[in-house]
């Protein structure tokens, strides 16, 4: 192949894929809304629209995949892919900074005026006089029901330790890919994945453990926050868990070299972005 095609970027032909995807969330959530409004066929929607959407992750991803091992994508695609992952992962920082706000904004800001603070009117006196500044708080009167403290030991630590684990174990294998070890490759990629899933089912019995304790999303703004953070964490490290996986299969396959490995350099990179993002859980909402 000559120098000047090489340098050209790789343009696809026509893909079906983005229009079923489309269509595929669209039945989904209006099934999503019509079961939430109480059609029986709601249910039915939900699940024609999952298979399309499974269908349409496969087709498509595949697709790249081939595509990949047949050596189309050089430098420019490269950068292109690496362009996207780092403006996805900076999407999702943003994502759970707003989520970390609201938890600053309630601890710092909210529960003092709930006492008066920074208006220097006595409403509090009337409205909740016995209200005291306690965090956490299921507010004024116990309208959440419960004002249960998940402490930091011994789970929550536990699965800390665990999810730093596995950040040692994908760097293992990202070491490994580089020089082309694919025995340690494989080694460190099924050890993160195995660690990642038991993070998970910890995460799980977790959250069974909160609710036998009275600790729901409606459980004033300690609930709500603690579940919304450690929630969508728990599921960006389950989406994070599957994409290992894949890549951990595709390694199994003879996939990936020294020199061409970027799909699971981007999947290290987000696991390590969902470890750094535990780092600051584990802090704010389980230890002070």
């Amino acid at each position: 192949m000559s120098e000047a095609i090489q340098d050209k970027y790789f343009v696809p032909e026509a893909a079906k894929w983005p229009l079923v995807g489309s269509i595929s969330l669209t039945i989904l959530f209006c099934g999503f809304a019509s079961y939430l409004n109480g059609s029986l066929l709601g249910p039915t929607m939900m699940v024609i629209g999952f298979i399309l959407f499974v269908i349409m992750l496969f087709g498509w991803f595949g697709q790249v995949v081939n595509e990949s091992e047949a050596g189309t994508y050089r430098k420019w695609e490269d950068m292109s892919f690496r362009m996207g992952m780092c403006w996805f992962i900076f999407s999702e920082v943003m994502f759970f900074a707003a989520f970390f706000g609201a938890l600053y904004y309630a601890r710092e800001f909210s529960v003092p005026w709930l006492l008066g603070d920074g208006d220097g009117l006595p409403t509090h006196n009337l409205l909740w006089p016995g209200y005291t500044e306690v965090w956490p708080t299921n507010g004024p009167d116990d309208l959440g029901g419960s004002d249960y403290h998940m402490g930091w030991w011994p789970l929550p630590f536990i699965n800390t330790v665990i999810l730093l684990t596995s950040g040692l174990t994908v760097t293992w294998a990202h070491h490994a890919i580089k020089v082309d070890n694919r025995k340690q490759f494989v080694y460190g990629l099924f050890l993160t994945v195995l660690l990642g899933f038991i993070f998970v089912f910890l995460q799980g019995y977790e959250y069974v453990y909160a609710y036998d304790q009275g600790m729901k999303l409606s459980s004033g703004i300690y609930g709500s926050t603690f579940f919304m953070l450690t929630g969508f964490h728990g599921l960006h490290v389950t989406l994070g868990a599957i994409i290992l996986l894949v890549m951990l299969v595709r390694a199994m396959l003879g996939h990936f070299s020294g020199h061409r490995h970027f799909a699971f350099e981007a999947a290290a990179w987000y696991w390590h972005f969902v470890d750094v993002v535990w780092l600051g859980l584990f802090i704010f909402v389980y230890i002070l």
